[in-house]
C-alpha cells in the first residue's frame, strides 16, 4: 500500500523528476561510466585485439618516473594554497555582505560577485593576461606610478601560483559565498533582537550568533575541499602555463591529458588518474571520520 502511495506520489510529481534527467545523465555519462574504464589501468590497451592484463605495471613505471615527483609536489602546492588561502574569503565575504543595510546595493554586489563564476577558463585568463601585463596591465602601471620598474607576472616562476590563487579567489568568491549566506539568512531574527537587548554589538553578534551558524557548512565544505586537493585546476592551468614557468604549475590533470590524449599512452594516463582520485577518497574519508570523532559533525 505504502509503495502505491509513492509510486502515485511519484506520478503526480512527473514533471519535477523530468527536469532531474538530464542532470542524472549528465552525472552517469561523465562520472559513474567512466568509472567502469578506471580498470584499463590494469591492462595493456589495445586498439585492435583483446587487452592483456599487467596488474600494477603502470602503477610501478608511475611512481619510477622522475616527473611525476615534481608534478606531484605541483598539485599538492597549488591545491594546499588555494584550500587554505581561498576557504575563509568567502565566509568573510558573506558577512561582510550581511552587513549591508541597503538591500539593493547588497544585491547589485552578490550579481556583480556571481559573474565571474559564468566565464570560461578562457576569458578569464584573457582578463588577468590584459591585467597583468607588462606593457599596459594595470597592476604595472600601478607599480610604476610608485617608482618600480614594471614585472612580468604571467612568467614569473615565484609568482605564477600566486596568479593562479588570486585568479581562482576572483572567480568564485561570489558563488561560494551563496551557501554562508544562506546559513546566515537562516538565523532566527529573535536571536538578534535578543541580543539588542542584551546590548550587544555588532561584533559580538556576528562572534556569538552568526559564526556558529556557520559552523556546519564551513565543516561540509571543508572536508568537500579536502577531498579535491588533488585536483589543482585543469582548465585554469591549461590557460595560464607557459614555457617559462610550466615546470612550477604543472600538475597531475595536466600531465594526464599531455600522456593521455596528446601521447596516446591511456593506460599509463588511466593508472595516474586512478591513483589521484583514490588520495582523493582517502582524504574525504580521513577528514569525515576525524571530524565526526573531534567535534560530532562531518560530511554527512
Amino acid at each position: 500500500m505504502r509503495t502505491h502511495s509513492k509510486v502515485k506520489q511519484m506520478w503526480s510529481d512527473k514533471v519535477l523528476y523530468l527536469m532531474l534527467l538530464p542532470g542524472i545523465a549528465y552525472f552517469i555519462i561523465f562520472h559513474i561510466w567512466p568509472i567502469i574504464g578506471m580498470k584499463l589501468a590494469f591492462y595493456d590497451y589495445q586498439i585492435l585485439g583483446d587487452n592483456v592484463f599487467v596488474g600494477l605495471k603502470y602503477f610501478r613505471e608511475l611512481f619510477s618516473t622522475p616527473i611525476f615527483e615534481q608534478v606531484l609536489k605541483n598539485t599538492l602546492i597549488i591545491s594546499a594554497m588555494k584550500m587554505f588561502l581561498i576557504f575563509p574569503i568567502p565566509i568573510i565575504f558573506a558577512l561582510i555582505l550581511n552587513e549591508f543595510i541597503n538591500g539593493k546595493f547588497r544585491k547589485s554586489i552578490q550579481v556583480i560577485s556571481y559573474l565571474p563564476h559564468f566565464l570560461s577558463w578562457v576569458v578569464i585568463a584573457g582578463v588577468w593576461f590584459d591585467f597583468l601585463s607588462k606593457s599596459n596591465g594595470v597592476v604595472n602601471e600601478i607599480i610604476q606610478v610608485f617608482g618600480f620598474q614594471p614585472h612580468d607576472f604571467l612568467t614569473d616562476k615565484s609568482a605564477i601560483r600566486w596568479v593562479l590563487v588570486a585568479s581562482e579567489a576572483w572567480r568564485n568568491i561570489g558563488w561560494d559565498s551563496i551557501i554562508f549566506l544562506a546559513a546566515i539568512m537562516g538565523v532566527n531574527q529573535s536571536l538578534y533582537e535578543a541580543a539588542h537587548v542584551d546590548g550587544a554589538n555588532r561584533w559580538h553578534i556576528v562572534t556569538r550568533i552568526v559564526l556558529p551558524h556557520l559552523y556546519i557548512p564551513m565543516v561540509t565544505i571543508f572536508i568537500l575541499n579536502v577531498g579535491f586537493i588533488m585536483n589543482a585546476g585543469l582548465d585554469q592551468v591549461l590557460n595560464f602555463t607557459n614555457d617559462s614557468v610550466n615546470s612550477r604549475i604543472d600538475i597531475i590533470d595536466t600531465y594526464v591529458y599531455r600522456v593521455g590524449l596528446i601521447n596516446g599512452q591511456y593506460s599509463f594516463a588511466t593508472a595516474a588518474n586512478l591513483f589521484k582520485s583514490m588520495i582523493g577518497v582517502v582524504l574525504v574519508l580521513s577528514t569525515h571520520f576525524i571530524s565526526k570523532k573531534l567535534t560530532s559533525k562531518g560530511a554527512w
